[in-house]
């Protein structure tokens, strides 16, 4: 595929289903390493961020098996391989390995993550809270090894909350030797579903999804079965797809229990809801309000991850907008390309400030990262004309099929 073709100035209405969390699935599959016997996994999104972890569990002995939504994983014959480089050096969420491979096999080899490029994402968090459980860790110029024979339990307090640094923490302590009590620890719904997916296979966790979790060390951990939940971040770019294009939008499976920050900014920007268990009705009979001022914060706080798609439906709101981005200092990429369709932004250090406009044209449009992509395709759907946008495969990294969800929605999209 070279590029997604969107035609948009039309109103939205339609109806999806949510899929599995990208953000959730990612270290739960890191986390299926610590168990000898089969792990299945349900609900799990068919994402190329999935496929490139499995990719890399399989260099290190696991073997996998998907079946529709369920992915089958046999790490019985687990081994200090080495990951694939051309997978585990283009995703960020390969570093989630460290903990678990260090937990069953005492020692790792990973080539340097990469991932979309929104800024330094350094993983000195990670190595320092490592160190201070026993990890002997050394930077290499291929990528990071690590030793670690007997992992001990410690109080380790993070000089921020990072969501990668907490799981790396909780994944090393389920099978350290004593207790180990993790403070300032992200309080993100990921995080609590990981410590759920492991307490399924035999961990001792408690304060999960607070800023204080203690993991008491066990022994061994056994395969098991779970089911992933809806992804939030996909569900609230659904959410101001709505707000930017107006019409009507029913999603069905959405956590709206973690959405309550994007839901108090929708209503702010005159977007009407109506929830009903898991199913979230939204409606924007018009052009929706602007004049707001949003900062992102670790959760429960506005999420980093839907900055670039709130920019999106911004750019045509009514009034000057400001987003304070306190999260990436490099997560306004696609504000360039918003700039080519008409938007009105101006950006200074960490802030945007958007002045809403009445419409924006269609036009060749470049993804440079996965959540400024699915923004790109918010503003195409809302835009006057045709849109063509090139590196699908950033998008592809966390939306299980965009197309079939945007078409399931009203908007005119093919595959060029």
């Amino acid at each position: 595929m070279d590029y997604l073709e969107i035609e948009g100035g039309s109103p939205l209405c339609g109806e999806v289903r949510i899929q599995g969390s990208k953000n959730a699935v990612l270290p739960i599959l890191s986390a299926a390493l610590q168990g000898t016997g089969i792990t299945v996994i349900d609900n799990c999104p068919d994402i190329s961020d999935v496929s490139a972890m499995l990719e890399i569990l399989k260099g290190y002995g696991c073997s996998t098996r998907r079946e529709g939504k369920r992915l089958i994983i046999d790490a019985g014959d687990l081994h200090s391989g080495r990951a694939p480089e051309d997978y585990a050096g283009v995703m960020r969420s390969s570093i989630m390995l460290l903990g678990s491979l260090l937990g069953r096999l005492g020692e790792a080899f990973l080539p340097y993550p990469g991932g979309c490029v929104i800024g330094k994402r350094p993983i000195d968090l990670h190595l320092q809270a490592l160190r201070e459980m026993g990890a002997e860790l050394t930077e290499e110029p291929e990528g990071l090894r690590a030793v670690c024979a007997h992992p001990a339990g410690a109080r380790i307090r993070l000089p921020f909350p990072s969501v990668g640094a907490t799981e790396n923490v909780v994944l090393l302590a389920v099978r350290a030797e004593g207790d180990t009590i993790l403070q300032n620890a992200a309080r993100e719904p990921e995080i609590t579903e990981l410590c759920r997916f492991l307490s399924c296979m035999g961990a001792k966790i408690e304060g999960a999804g607070t800023g204080t979790i203690r993991i008491r060390g066990v022994k061994e951990l056994h395969g098991t079965e779970y089911r992933i939940q809806p992804d939030r971040i996909v569900a609230g770019t659904y959410m101001l797809l709505a707000a930017a294009a107006g019409g009507k939008v029913a999603l069905r499976d959405a956590p709206l229990e973690q959405l309550a920050a994007v839901r108090k900014v929708l209503s702010q920007m005159g977007v009407r809801q109506e929830s009903s268990g898991n199913h979230l009705l939204l409606w924007c009979p018009g052009r929706c309000r602007g004049g707001i001022q949003i900062r992102t914060s670790p959760y429960p706080g506005f999420p980093t991850d839907l900055q670039s798609q709130l920019m999106a439906a911004l750019c045509l709101a009514e009034g000057d907008s400001v987003i304070d981005e306190r999260i990436f200092e490099e997560r306004f990429k696609s504000a360039e390309e918003l700039v080519r369709m008409g938007a009105r932004i101006h950006i200074q250090g960490s802030r945007a400030f958007i002045h809403g406009v009445g419409k924006l044209h269609g036009e060749r449009l470049e993804a440079r990262e996965l959540r400024g992509g699915a923004a790109l395709c918010i503003a195409a759907a809302a835009a006057e004309g045709k849109s063509r946008i090139h590196q699908y495969h950033y998008i592809a990294r966390g939306y299980e099929n965009i197309i079939r969800d945007l078409k399931a929605l009203g908007v005119m999209v093919q595959c060029r």
